[in-house]
């Protein structure tokens, strides 16, 4: 027996015996983990990926380079944790 089917049958066990306030935990676990992996059936996101990618493209917003991004991160954990 595979460790997905192992997995699948202890979960099966378990919703078997759960009362409804664990079921309904349950399916809003799995609601949120289905919506995360479909990002671009969210409007509003997808809305604001295509403004920033606008104002990149138009030079209203200049980015960092990698570099830029690499320094200030070095320099937040310093801040923070010291040497």
């Amino acid at each position: 027996m595979t460790t997905t089917e192992a997995l699948r049958k202890q979960v099966k066990k378990y919703v078997d015996k759960a009362d409804e306030n664990s079921l309904r935990r349950v399916n809003a676990i799995l609601e949120i983990d289905q919506s995360s992996n479909e990002w671009w059936k969210d409007k509003e996101f997808v809305a604001e990926l295509d403004r920033r990618y606008e104002a990149m493209e138009s030079g209203e917003d200049k980015g960092v380079t990698l570099k830029e991004l690499d320094i200030s991160i070095e320099a937040r954990r310093l801040a923070r944790y010291g040497k």
